[in-house]
């Protein structure tokens, strides 16, 4: 059985955990406050799951999700994602993020950012752009018409295929953008960004996109 390990225990990653979980895998899980304030989430993802600190979910995971604030990527840690498919769930808040300068002039992107700090890891875009409650709620069988599609992009083909494969499993169709440098695509802002759409709207959305507003 495959043991998803997840950094950051979010929206995000709490509702990626209760799919992974419901679709059969295990779940190691961490956020920035230790194990023991996971009790109550643990104790409803039920015996597939458990709580862990970020090293050592990034450890059991034989794929890992990263779904933490932009801020916080230098604290997430490397060499237990060695080698790696991580799930790369982070949007740029300047907000909350500070500016950085290379995002805002156009220059890279978010899963570039991750990329580069996870220099062994093959990252793979995910989840960024579909509010969280609908990650266990707007799902359906695939061959089902107008069913809901996600983006992804990867430099990795082996990454693409696995969230390819798990997206269907939680209920989603997969449009691939392409390289991580075009990842930006569905990003914040971008007409694909938290909006409910099927394959072909997403390729629609992800073709009228601006690199910058």
């Amino acid at each position: 059985m495959t043991t998803l390990g997840i950094i950051g225990a979010g929206h995000i990653g709490s509702q990626v955990a209760r799919a992974a979980v419901k679709a059969g895998y295990d779940v190691v899980i961490a956020n920035s406050r230790g194990p023991e304030t996971l009790a109550d989430l643990v104790a409803e993802l039920g015996d597939h799951a458990r709580a862990a600190t970020a090293a050592d979910a990034g450890a059991a995971g034989d794929v890992v999700v990263v779904t933490v604030p932009l801020r916080a990527l230098e604290q997430i840690p490397v060499e237990p994602l060695a080698g790696k498919i991580v799930l790369d769930t982070n949007n740029y808040y300047y907000e909350r993020d500070g500016h950085i300068d290379a995002l805002d002039k156009g220059e890279t992107t978010t899963s570039q950012l991750l990329q580069q700090h996870l220099p062994s890891s093959k990252v793979v875009k995910a989840f960024n752009h579909i509010p969280s409650a609908d990650i266990t709620t707007d799902v359906a069988p695939a061959g089902t018409p107008n069913r809901r599609a996600l983006a992804t992009a990867s430099d990795h083909a082996d990454a693409v295929e696995f969230i390819t494969r798990f997206y269907d499993e939680l209920g989603f169709d997969t449009v691939n953008i392409g390289p991580l440098s075009e990842s930006w695509r569905v990003e914040r802002d971008r007409p694909a960004y938290v909006v409910r759409q099927n394959a072909d709207e997403l390729k629609a959305n992800l073709a009228i996109a601006n690199r910058l507003p």
